[in-house]
């Protein structure tokens, strides 16, 4: 697989992403339905901010290494929150497990009106190979 990062300005580095990736010779595609805070028996979460956007990324993590990708190999990253203000103080978790993995992703965060039950935030991923 080769992976291009494109970036006319560099302001965007500060938020951990980038604004296009290029992808060719690719051996595989992984479409992740969005990933929140669903405990393993299916219960969602009624926690804080900070718990749910950290189990909804170890649930992306979970599903990316089970069908055999690299979190490395995500080119692309949807953020659904119920409140950017709420999720903001704790956006640098975020930014740390996308420094850890060395992800290069195209980035959406969107604030909406409401997620399944009692989610705050949820993370949808494509990953290639």
């Amino acid at each position: 697989m080769n992976k291009r990062s494109i970036n006319p300005w560099t302001w965007q580095r500060q938020r951990s992403y980038v604004q296009a990736v290029e992808v060719k010779n690719v051996e595989g595609t992984l479409y992740c339905s969005g990933q929140a805070a669903i405990a393993d028996d299916g219960i969602s979460s009624d926690k804080d901010m900070e718990s749910q956007l950290r189990q909804a990324i170890a649930n992306l993590e979970n599903v990316i290494q089970t069908a055999g990708y690299l979190c490395s190999g995500i080119v692309r990253l949807n953020l659904y929150t119920t409140s950017m203000r709420e999720l903001w103080p704790h956006f640098p978790i975020l930014q740390e497990w996308i420094a850890k993995h060395q992800i290069e992703q195209a980035l959406t965060a969107l604030e909406v009106v409401g997620l399944f039950e009692t989610l705050k935030v949820e993370l949808e991923a494509t990953v290639v190979k």
